[in-house]
């Protein structure tokens, strides 16, 4: 990684170096951004000198790779290298996954902090046949959902599974790929978790925190094109600060890669833009389908074209949306919001009436002066929930 690194950092270098000298009038190299003569060899040894250093590094890690798998058997992972993975693996997961790297997280389902192999299931002598998904957003892992509130400790996975009998499932996945290929690579877990679960499945409820919102309707869209089984489990899925409708972060960001692109002299920083993952540029509308994203540059500025995607038939959807500010105004909806996401785009409202999300006014729930990551340890979200799944 720190090669790769190197060679990018080199690239922009030399991006720059060139066009300040097509501005004196000098030639460029072969291709755009390369310089020529004394000036181009200087970086090409450099590529060159750098490349070596990567491959001998390279050799020296897969010779000490029985090593490091005997290690990870011995020891589990700790929080904080669990944080710094699951970070990674939002800012550049997609990047991982292409170069094969170790780094990228699998899509997984846990069970009491194991990983659920069902060719080698655990014993689950407490399994209920209410099951609770909870999926985590980007850049995070399911380890974080354990908070602090006021010096207690608070997790939304067990106060929920404590007072509606529910087992808790987590999701860990690579938040940096594409949203409409881990909602694939989720309904296929689940069709796994139905098909190999103790007990015949009554109850399948998702409490999905931001980016985790759109996976889960990426994955019933998919289950429900495929004919699979376990979208009939699916009862309820209740949105914490879900961006349905996109971030206003992220077309910002969009935005200023277009503005440095329209000079010479700022083009070559561009790269610096696009080292953000699949993941995060779907944030920029909401994406959750392949067509979303398929035959388009992903950094190129374009407006909103993604399909509509319904929330699924047959399914109590609730949302909970969250503002830092301490009442609703045309500002705290478009722009505050929780720091994040603004209120009508976690709230699925939209101008366009064919993109709105159809919650019924029972089924939202705003909290005011709350961030977006203090959805997961508020005992007022905590509570709303269980108000929302508790059979009448």
């Amino acid at each position: 990684m720190a090669t790769q690194a190197t060679v990018g950092v080199t690239r922009i270098t030399e991006g720059v170096h060139q066009s300040v000298l097509s501005t004196m009038g000098f030639a460029g190299g072969k291709t755009p951004g390369q310089t020529s003569g004394i000036t181009g060899l200087v970086y090409k040894s450099i590529h060159k000198v750098v490349q070596w250093v990567g491959q001998g590094v390279d050799t020296v890690l897969s010779r000490l790779q029985p090593l490091f798998d005997s290690l990870e058997e011995t020891k589990p992972g700790t929080p904080e290298r669990e944080a710094i993975l699951a970070a990674l693996n939002g800012v550049m997961g997609d990047r991982l996954v292409e170069g094969n790297n170790p780094f990228a997280t699998p899509m997984t389902l846990l069970y009491q902090d194991e990983v659920l192999n069902w060719q080698n299931p655990p014993p689950m002598p407490a399994a209920s046949n209410k099951v609770l998904l909870l999926i985590h957003g980007l850049g995070m892992n399911d380890l974080q959902r354990h908070a602090q509130h006021q010096g207690h400790p608070l997790e939304q996975g067990r106060t929920l599974a404590s007072a509606l009998d529910y087992t808790p499932i987590y999701v860990r996945y690579n938040s940096g790929l594409h949203t409409s290929q881990n909602g694939r690579a989720l309904s296929a877990q689940l069709e796994q978790l139905v098909t190999h679960w103790p007990t015949a499945i009554e109850q399948l409820t998702v409490v999905a925190h931001s980016m985790g919102g759109l996976l889960i309707r990426s994955a019933c869209h998919y289950a429900k094109q495929e004919g699979l089984r376990w979208p009939g489990q699916l009862k309820n899925i209740v949105f914490l600060g879900t961006p349905h409708h996109g971030v206003p972060l992220e077309r910002a960001g969009n935005w200023v890669n277009t503005i440095l692109s329209s000079t010479p002299y700022t083009r070559p920083f561009t790269a610096l833009g696009q080292l953000r993952s699949a993941g995060i540029t779907d944030l920029r509308y909401g994406h959750v389908l392949d067509e979303d994203w398929q035959g388009c540059d992903r950094f190129q500025h374009r407006n909103d074209h993604r399909q509509h995607v319904p929330l699924p038939e047959g399914v109590a959807c609730y949302t909970v949306a969250a503002t830092v500010a301490a009442k609703r105004s045309a500002l705290a909806n478009r722009l505050i919001g929780d720091g994040l996401v603004p209120l009508h785009s976690a709230l699925g409202q939209h101008e366009d009436a064919q993109r709105k999300l159809l919650f019924s006014e029972a089924s939202q729930w705003i909290a005011y002066r709350m961030n977006h990551w203090e959805l997961l340890s508020s005992p007022e979200v905590s509570r709303q929930m269980v108000q929302w799944l508790t059979p009448a």
